[in-house]
């Protein structure tokens, strides 16, 4: 258990630090930043939208408790880097643009492989004598 808590620590940790890092300067709306978001097709203001997202991903994940959120939190994360890759592949970017998202969701998605529990949502077990819905019934088969 040592060591997968090790590897959940160190994956959250490199996510949570890059996150945190394109965030903020997604936030300060740089002329670099700025730059890259027009050479990928996006209006200025978005680098502020999805840096605000990174910095509240982060923390949702870091926090204590919130499993529901750190659900949100990573499939934020994946939307982002899914999109980022897409981004640069439909932009004309070289492979190491398109690569390096690519590279950062799968530590993300080993980070939420190797959650604890504490950190996962638990299933609700019905009440006894509670009916199951026709999802509820496709979902158990």
């Amino acid at each position: 258990m040592k060591t997968r808590n090790i590897g959940y620590w160190t994956t959250t940790g490199l996510v949570a630090l890059g996150f945190a890092a394109g965030g903020v300067a997604d936030l300060s709306r740089s002329p670099d930043v700025v730059a890259a978001m027009g050479h990928l097709g996006y209006p200025a203001y978005f680098a502020a939208l999805l840096g605000a997202w990174k910095v509240l991903a982060v923390l949702a994940l870091l926090a204590p408790r919130f499993p529901r959120l750190k659900e949100w939190a990573y499939a934020g994360i994946f939307f982002d880097l899914s999109g980022a890759a897409v981004s640069h592949g439909v932009s004309g970017d070289g492979a190491a643009k398109v690569l390096t998202p690519l590279v950062i969701l799968a530590i993300a998605a080993a980070s939420w492989a190797l959650r604890p529990t504490s950190r996962t949502l638990r299933p609700v077990a019905l009440p006894s004598g509670a009916r199951r819905t026709v999802d509820d019934a496709a979902v158990a088969a």
